[in-house]
């Protein structure tokens, strides 16, 4: 049994476990919201952007599994379970500093592949159906038209009218083009990288920010497990 400040570790430590549990589930919903979020504009990016949220979740399970060992350890005092959970604590921030770190470098690709996904995709509009309807999800969204704007439409189909989805609260019945009044005149590209750019610094911030927290946790796990083998230790000299 510990005594005096280590007990207020042991309570400490069962508090950041459950703290854990709890950031776990955070990054489980937050991964699977963006995977659904981003579903439909999947068009436009490639395989290794969804990797990012994909990872959340695995790290989110993860980081709710070793809370378990975290909180049965520090309730039973458990000297090996303590040290299995900082071990595994260590290996959890590291892999969401790199992560963290890896998504920072990786950001300037954004723009480069939406450029290429959106030139790429743009000609299949009317050939493609799931190409048609990420398009028109996008555009209506963003409320944008083309990669820079209107014009872009122009010159890959010049005998047809703007896409409906360029223009925002259309009349039923009434075709969009670019003298409409409720057309919108700004690149879906700018705002498609913004958008990614701005979620990604958030992300890489909590991600970082929770990952400072565990560390936090790793001392607090070693200072109860070097107090719990020192207690044993002073017990077994005492008994013989």
């Amino acid at each position: 049994m510990v005594s005096g400040g280590m007990a207020c570790v042991k309570y400490l430590l069962f508090l950041f476990n459950l703290i854990f549990a709890i950031t776990g589930i955070v990054f489980i919903v937050v991964g699977a919201l963006i995977l659904a979020m981003y579903n439909d504009y999947s068009n436009f990016m490639d395989n290794w952007f969804f990797a990012a949220p994909v990872l959340m979740i695995v790290v989110g399970i993860t980081v709710f599994l070793v809370s378990f060992f975290g909180c049965c350890g520090a309730v039973k005092e458990h000297h090996c379970m303590i040290i299995t959970f900082s071990v595994l604590l260590l290996l959890i921030f590291a892999m969401e500093l790199g992560a963290g770190i890896c998504g920072y470098m990786m950001r300037n690709e954004v723009g480069r592949m939406l450029q290429t996904r959106l030139n790429n995709t743009m000609s299949l509009y009317t050939s493609d159906q799931k190409v048609h309807k990420s398009w028109d999800v996008l555009q209506h969204d963003f409320k944008c038209c083309g990669i820079n704007g209107t014009s872009d439409w122009a010159v890959l189909f010049p005998n047809i009218e703007l896409p409906n989805s360029c223009c925002h609260e259309m009349p039923l019945n009434q075709k969009c083009d670019s003298n409409s009044v409720t057309v919108s005149t700004e690149g879906c590209m700018k705002k498609l990288k913004s958008a990614i750019e701005d979620k990604a610094i958030i992300l890489g911030a909590v991600g970082i920010g929770i990952a400072l927290v565990q560390l936090i946790g790793v001392i607090f796990a070693c200072c109860l497990a070097r107090s719990i083998r020192r207690e044993y230790e002073t017990v077994e000299t005492t008994a013989h």
